[in-house]
Parts: structure tokens; C-alpha cells; sequence
């Protein structure tokens, strides 16, 4: 990163330097300066990042553990490099980190290795009001072929989750709860170490998604207590088709593989086949190689920014988008959960999300606007589609004014 923008031991961070170290921010949509706030469907990309992925297809590019030739061998260290520092700054061994395409598959090699062998007619899954398809669907299809049922743990109305009811709804059919950390709608941070204690207390595994949490504080999986962790890189300055799935060893070690091929395995004859170990086993195949060095890179940048100081520069952002929005008549924020991060869903009466959307792009504001992955959310909220405002490290105060004038604008023109 840009090390003007560091002041001292890190804590004084100079914006606007770090906003420098964004290509892609500079540029204009449809004769307007980019004013980008969506984040939460993917983050920017730092020159860092872009540039290592450039030098890795330039200078090294190989395949992984399969040869052994220099470029393969700076190919392996620089892939399984990436797995480490990634591991450092979750706060977990590099053995028990899956490298994946990201949360979606994560939790579907969840769903298939470790749920569908156990679970069985009886047995109950239960899932919060506030998820991600993603933490959903995956459920929903090893349910029908278990015969598992599904249980949903209920929000409050200002989107915070009803912990009393969920504490209740840990039964004893209950075999797993999946569980957002941060809710890519309604900004809601939930308190996952609480919840993964109590699940605990109770023999309940727990699946945590992280994915709207890591790129904006400071996550410390150990400290969480669950038993998987996934998150995925895109949206933490990382390149697309990059993630992982954090697991206790324990359940790694019991777990068949999700995909067979090459790599996940030691010996294969055609009388049977020895898996590779934890976590190889579950990495089949011809990984992202460019991408994980990528999100080495992405893993480094952040470090050298400080997840604190990330954290309290989008909460800064929040406030300030917050409190002009709530000046604006007839418009609503789905989600008040206090200290919540920084994503704000919104509708405005009698103008559709879309229109709206249609009109900010226009002005060169990039909001996402539509159900976000969360129908079952929405519905709960009785609406049909929400916009949304995420904010990053990267944005700046001067783009929530021009956001909020934008908005005012397009609303104009709708009335």
C-alpha cells in the first residue's frame, strides 16, 4: 500500500492517499466521477493486488504441487504462502483452512461432506432470519435428501436477532445452526462467539459466514469458538473466485471428500483410493492460483491498514450517510441494529428500487438495488426490494454528500 498513508505507528491514516491506491475508483460512469457503494457485493481492488496477480502469469506461472521445476516450486510457495498468511490473520492454522471459489462453496462442502452422511429424519437445521442464500439453500437440499427438517431463528424489527428465541430454538433435535456474523442487508453484527458458546453448551456444530465481516473488522476465528468458518476474498480487496472454509481438524479429519480428482489424493488404484490430507483433500483440481496469490496480497494490504482503523473509518461513513438520509422525507432504513456495519438498505415510498438504482447510476452512484439474496428477509419486512449503500475504508465523505444530492435528484424525477 501507499506508506504515505500511514502516520506514525498506523493509527492516523491519510484518506485520501489510501483512496490513491484504487484504480478503478478514478475513473468516470457516464460522464460523472464513480462514486462506489457497493461494497458489500464486491470490493475495489488495490494496485497491490492487481499487480501481483499481473507478476504471478508474467513470472511464475506454473501449476501447483505437481513438478518439480522452479516455476513450479515458486508457484507451490507462493499459493500455499498465501493459505498461511491468510490462516495469521483469521487467527487459525494454515492445516485446517480450506482454500475454495469462496463462502458459497464453503458452505456447501459443509453441507455435503460433513451434514448429509449424518444427518437423518428427526434431525433439525437451524438457520437465521437474516441469511444469505448462501447459508440457505445448502440446507434446504441436504434436508430434503435426509429428511432433516428446517428451523428459523427470528429477527426483531430493528433487525437485531431475537438471541432469547434462538437460545429457546436450541433443542435437542437440533444438530447444526448456520449463522451470519454480518448481515449483508441490514448491517447487523451478531454476537457469533456468544451464540457459538451456547450452541456448544448443547453439542450443537456451528456454521459461521463471514463474509460481510472480514473485509470491515478485525476476525478472530479462534476467539469465536465455531466449528466452520467461511468468507470469501472478493469482497476483502481480493480477486473474485477466491475463499475458504475454515474447520475444526476434527471434523476435516472425518470428512469425505466433496469433489474427487487430482491433488486430493495420496494413492489411486482401481481398487480404491487414498485421500490426501486435511485440507488438500477438498482442494480437487487445478486451484485459482493467481487469484490466492492475489489474496495474499489483499490479506497483506489490510494488515498494513489496521482492521481497526478499517473499522472505525466505515463507521464514520455510516454515520455521516445515516444521518443525511434521515432528512430525506418518506424514506426508510431497513435494519437499526446498533453498531452495525456499514451497509445501509433504504426505500423511499411510491419509488421503486430499480428506478431509483437506474437513475443514481446515471449521476455515476453504483448502488445495488433488489432482494440482495435474502428473500426470506425481505418478506419478514414486507417488501419487495430494498437499495443499498455499502460503504468501504475506501470511500470518502465528499461521495456521501454527492450520493445524498444524487439521491435527491433521481427521487425528483420519480415523484
Amino acid at each position: 500500500m501507499n506508506r504515505e498513508a500511514l502516520s506514525g505507528a498506523g493509527t492516523a491514516i491519510d484518506w485520501a492517499r489510501v483512496r490513491e491506491d484504487f484504480p478503478l475508483l478514478a475513473r468516470q460512469v457516464n460522464g460523472k466521477p464513480l462514486i462506489y457503494l457497493d461494497s458489500a457485493n464486491t470490493g475495489q481492488k488495490p494496485a497491490s493486488v492487481i499487480q501481483t496477480v499481473d507478476d504471478f502469469y508474467r513470472q511464475h506461472n506454473a501449476n501447483v504441487s505437481r513438478a518439480v521445476h522452479t516455476l513450479g516450486t515458486e508457484a507451490t510457495d507462493a499459493y500455499e504462502g498465501a493459505r498461511k498468511r491468510l490462516a495469521r490473520f483469521l487467527n487459525v492454522r494454515p492445516d485446517e483452512l480450506v482454500l475454495c471459489s469462496g463462502t458459497t462453496f464453503a458452505i456447501n462442502l459443509v453441507a455435503y461432506s460433513w451434514a448429509l452422511p449424518r444427518l437423518k429424519a428427526g434431525d433439525t437445521l437451524l438457520v437465521s432470519r437474516m441469511e444469505h442464500h448462501a447459508n440457505i439453500v445448502p440446507w434446504q437440499l441436504v434436508a430434503q435428501r435426509t429428511g432433516a427438517t428446517i428451523k428459523v431463528a427470528e429477527i426483531h424489527a430493528d433487525g437485531t436477532l431475537d438471541l432469547d428465541a434462538l437460545h429457546a430454538a436450541m433443542t435437542g433435535d437440533v444438530k447444526l445452526l448456520a449463522i451470519t456474523q454480518t448481515s449483508n442487508v441490514l448491517g447487523t453484527v451478531n454476537p457469533v462467539r456468544e451464540i457459538c458458546r451456547e450452541a456448544r453448551k448443547r453439542g450443537i456444530v456451528t456454521v459461521v459466514d463471514g463474509s460481510q465481516a472480514v473485509p470491515h473488522r478485525a476476525v478472530d476465528v479462534a476467539a469465536i469458538g465455531c466449528d466452520f468458518y467461511a468468507l470469501t476474498g472478493h469482497k476483502m480487496c481480493g480477486p473474485t473466485g477466491t475463499g475458504a472454509l475454515w474447520a475444526r481438524k476434527e471434523h476435516l479429519q472425518a470428512m469425505p471428500p466433496f469433489i474427487g480428482g487430482g491433488e486430493m489424493i495420496k494413492e489411486v488404484s482401481f481398487d480404491g483410493t487414498v485421500f490426501n490430507d486435511p485440507p488438500h483433500r477438498f482442494e480437487a483440481g487445478t486451484p485459482n492460483i493467481a487469484g490466492f496469490v492475489g489474496l495474499g496480497a489483499a490479506v497483506d494490504y489490510l494488515d498494513a491498514l489496521g482492521m481497526a482503523n478499517v473499522e472505525a473509518r466505515e463507521a464514520e461513513l455510516l454515520a455521516h450517510a445515516t444521518e443525511e438520509l434521515d432528512r430525506i422525507d418518506g424514506l426508510r432504513i431497513v435494519g437499526r441494529a446498533p453498531d452495525k456495519a456499514a451497509v445501509i438498505s433504504f426505500l423511499i415510498e411510491g419509488v421503486h428500487a430499480h428506478d431509483l438504482a437506474t437513475l443514481l447510476d446515471l449521476e455515476g452512484v453504483a448502488v445495488r438495488s433488489g432482494q440482495h439474496c435474502a428473500h426470506p428477509l425481505l418478506q419478514f419486512y414486507g417488501v419487495a426490494a430494498t437499495l443499498r449503500a455499502s460503504f468501504a475504508f475506501y470511500n470518502t465523505h465528499e461521495e456521501v454528500d454527492a450520493f445524498i444530492a444524487a439521491l435527491k435528484k433521481a427521487r425528483a424525477l420519480l415523484a
